[in-house]
């Protein structure tokens, strides 16, 4: 079977690359640039589920058995590609700052534990003890050890090695849109060539309403930008991912620290602001004063794939012939391993691992 696969970030890499480990595909993956370079590598890598996660429910489930594939993921991506992508158990902790913020903390961390997931609600000494350098104005933090993170740059060159080693094959162009044959989706026309298939996965991330022919209403999938710089320590001085209601630090091996993220409904505008940073670099030196006096190394945006309910479309489109793989927003680099496993196992006609009604395109509709 021929599969198009329109966007080559992480989630069309994963799909692609499951596509042609598990079936007989020949899977063609096609970008508008270099595979990518769009949100995916502008993440910070945080494959943390609890820090995100608002309350219980199935993008919770989602993301938390995504999480659990990720050590063996990364370890399989290494031997295909031989390139690290730099996954490290580093653990998170969420701080408050206020009285206010320390009883949502609590709260989250009861609701945590109901569901037999590793949190504790952390004060004083022990907390001082884990993470020295944080700020001294921290009345407490949750300790959520499973949360993890990875370096997004290097899992997508990963994940296009390991892709092109496995027989996927890339394009660059624009999809002008996609091709129909008696009422299905049969194709794409790549810059007014036709490129013909017997199944079209869209992962285009923000984009995914733009493509024609899709009838993907771009008003479900809005691109929301998100700032980040990066910091540069002499060396590490704290090493778990660290988070407040205005602001998260990521701390790599090498002393360089992400800092992240706004959320701003902008349309399709990238431009980094000095009132974006200055709000990052705030957030940052509130959780560990010392990176006050960290060098700033670079700043870059993003655009991730807002849906209203938080959402992502996962399973059939509105179309037949065409396949979702988009809207995950700032879960995109968590959900690679069961996004590329439940797109897999649809193309083969499988039942899928997990329920996919709650992911439905139509969900919204009447």
């Amino acid at each position: 079977m021929k599969v198009i696969i329109v966007g080559g970030g992480v989630m069309g890499l994963s799909v692609a690359l499951e596509l042609r480990r598990s079936g007989d595909f020949e899977v063609l993956v096609l970008e508008r640039a270099i595979p990518g370079a769009e949100a995916s590598s502008a993440a910070a890598g945080m494959l943390a589920p609890q820090f995100e996660a608002e309350k219980p429910g199935p993008m919770l489930d989602l993301c938390l058995l995504s999480r659990m594939a990720w050590p063996a993921y990364a370890r399989e991506l290494e031997a295909a590609s031989g390139v690290p992508v730099n996954y490290l158990p580093s653990g998170g902790l969420q701080v408050a700052f206020s009285e206010d913020e320390l009883s949502a903390l609590s709260a989250r961390v009861d609701w945590h534990r109901a569901m037999n997931l590793r949190a504790e609600l952390l004060t004083g000494a022990s907390l001082r003890a884990l993470e020295p350098t944080l700020s001294e104005r921290a009345l407490a933090a949750a300790h959520f050890p499973d949360d993890h993170q990875v370096q997004p740059r290097s899992l997508v060159r990963a994940l296009q090695v390991a892709a092109s080693r496995a027989g996927v094959t890339f394009r660059s162009g624009t999809v002008r849109g996609l091709l129909e044959r008696q009422g299905r989706v049969c194709g794409v026309d790549l810059d007014g060539a036709r490129l013909e298939s017997e199944l079209v996965v869209l992962a285009a991330g923000a984009w995914s309403g733009l493509v024609a022919g899709a009838e993907v209403d771009a008003g479900r999938i809005k691109p929301v930008r998100g700032q980040m710089l990066e910091l540069q320590l002499r060396a590490p001085c704290f090493s778990h991912l660290l988070k407040s209601p205005r602001g998260y630090v990521v701390p790599r091996a090498d002393g360089a620290v992400v800092v992240g993220s706004t959320m701003e409904m902008v349309g399709f505008d990238k431009q980094v602001t000095a009132e974006g940073l200055g709000r990052l670099l705030s957030a940052a030196v509130e959780l560990v004063p010392a990176l006050g006096q960290a060098s700033v190394t670079s700043s870059w945006a993003g655009l991730r794939p807002w849906t209203d309910d938080q959402l992502p479309f996962l399973g059939a489109g509105p179309r037949d012939g065409l396949l979702l793989a988009t809207g995950h927003f700032r879960n995109g680099i968590l959900l690679a391993p069961i996004t590329g496993r439940l797109l897999g196992q649809l193309a083969r006609g499988e039942r899928p691992t997990i329920d996919l009604h709650p992911f439905r395109y139509a969900r919204n509709s009447p």
